[in-house]
């Protein structure tokens, strides 16, 4: 019997984390890179007055250790979409497995300061890799900001042990800064194992005939003018989600909004520890212990609000966190006491968390789907680079004018980025 053609109206269904079943140990997968990923960004905060005092360094030239993993990001933002299409996910594991394993090894030997830098490129591109792949393929899924919520709360989980664990080990164990890296070299491999294991399927050519099949989807859709236009003989690539309107404006949008929010991010969580010792007298254990709860504040911001942002739509409620996030800042900032500092901190954290996974959610709403890929991963990728320019701006900063410079740099971003929120383009939701 002749199979009928797809009805005019037929939309192509969404995968969820449990269908098919082998997406199942595929989240997994991506879950524990998310906590490799954490675990590695919250260690500078601990470790960096103890680098600083190993190698006999300045505030500007510990914050290299920053400012290079950004050459990694910006590699993994320009390639993703490449290694996508050439070796698939099972590429983009074994790379990020791979990638963060040589680096901790390095860093683990604790070796010249200059090589030490440069092995922070090796776990920026790793980051950056399994940032932009793993915040495209669940942001395309049923329940995405649930499951993305989840995602980033282990991102956070990671980046609350580490300086629980970190701080433990130096002040307590009373062992060198780079014992931690041996707890990463672990952390990687087991990374490495899980997720070229889970995706070992996901070829190239898998992921190219993904493309091509939702190519004849989006045509018989009536998403496209004409026959030539609805199947696509090749994949949209990086440029066609750079330079093309008007995905090309939500592509730099949330692009440069996810710089800002990462660097904030970061940059609140690296230099604390230094900022409680130096500004409120803490002492180091106190310290990392707010450093720690900063990032919990984020984990416990992903998963409970990850529920609440959907109810309320991702843009509104962006628009909302950011302004309570500002204000729990300049509290922050402006009352000298530890304990409300601490306090502060932390909910901060629990209103910024939620807004990464809430824009990848935007971005997949807004963009075709054969754009998701190339756009959500150059946006997560390029947003991973805030990472790494702004600590190190606020360490250039703080060598010139004390560390006291972080309160009012981050109250200054936290308002940049929310008047650039507010400029995102409305473009017309996507046909499935």
């Amino acid at each position: 019997m002749t199979a009928l053609p797809a009805p005019a109206t037929a939309t192509e269904s969404l995968q969820s984390w449990n269908s098919p079943r082998s997406n199942i140990p595929r989240v997994g997968s991506c879950f524990f890179s998310f906590v490799v990923m954490g675990s590695n960004d919250a260690a500078y905060g601990p470790l960096i007055p103890y680098i600083q005092e190993y190698y006999g360094l300045t505030y500007t030239i510990v914050s290299l250790l920053f400012l290079s993993p950004f050459i990694g990001y910006t590699a993994a933002a320009l390639s993703n979409n490449a290694v996508h299409l050439k070796f698939g996910q099972r590429g983009v594991a074994m790379i990020t497995g791979m990638a963060h394993m040589t680096a901790y090894i390095i860093i683990a030997t604790h070796p010249p300061y200059p090589v030490l830098v440069l092995a922070f490129v090796l776990a920026g591109l790793g980051n950056g890799l399994a940032d932009a792949a793993w915040n495209a393929w669940i942001g395309n899924m049923a329940n995405a900001n649930e499951v993305l919520g989840l995602l980033h709360g282990l991102y956070g989980l990671g980046a609350v042990l580490a300086p629980l664990i970190a701080t433990s080990l130096i002040t307590k164990a009373g062992v060198g800064w780079y014992y931690y890296y041996y707890i990463m070299i672990a952390l990687a491999a087991i990374e490495l194992g899980t997720t070229t294991y889970t995706f070992w399927a996901a070829t190239g050519d898998v992921y190219r005939a993904s493309l091509v099949n939702h190519g004849e989807a989006e045509h018989s859709t009536g998403d496209s003018g004409s026959p030539a236009e609805g199947h696509q003989k090749k994949p949209a690539g990086l440029r066609t989600a750079l330079f093309h309107r008007p995905g090309a404006r939500v592509t730099w949008v949330c692009a440069i909004f996810l710089l800002g929010y990462v660097g904030i991010e970061v940059a609140l969580g690296g230099w604390i520890v230094e900022f409680m010792i130096q500004v409120r007298q803490g002492e180091a254990f106190a310290s990392g212990m707010a450093a720690m709860g900063f990032w919990l504040g984020i984990t416990v911001g992903r998963v409970i609000l990850g529920f609440v942002t959907p109810r309320i739509g991702e843009r509104l409620a962006i628009t909302i966190y950011l302004p309570i996030a500002i204000g729990l800042q300049i509290l922050f900032w402006l009352v000298p006491q530890f304990i409300v500092s601490t306090v502060a901190v932390g909910l901060v954290g629990f209103f910024l968390g939620p807004l990464f996974p809430a824009v990848m959610v935007v971005m997949s709403k807004l963009l075709p789907r054969s754009l998701h890929v190339s756009a959500i991963g150059f946006a997560a990728a390029f947003g991973g680079g805030g990472a790494a320019i702004l600590p190190f701006a606020v360490g250039a900063l703080a060598q010139a004018k004390g560390v006291q410079v972080l309160q009012p740099v981050i109250v200054a971003l936290l308002a940049v980025i929310t008047g650039l929120w507010l400029v995102l383009p409305r473009v017309s939701k996507k046909a499935e």
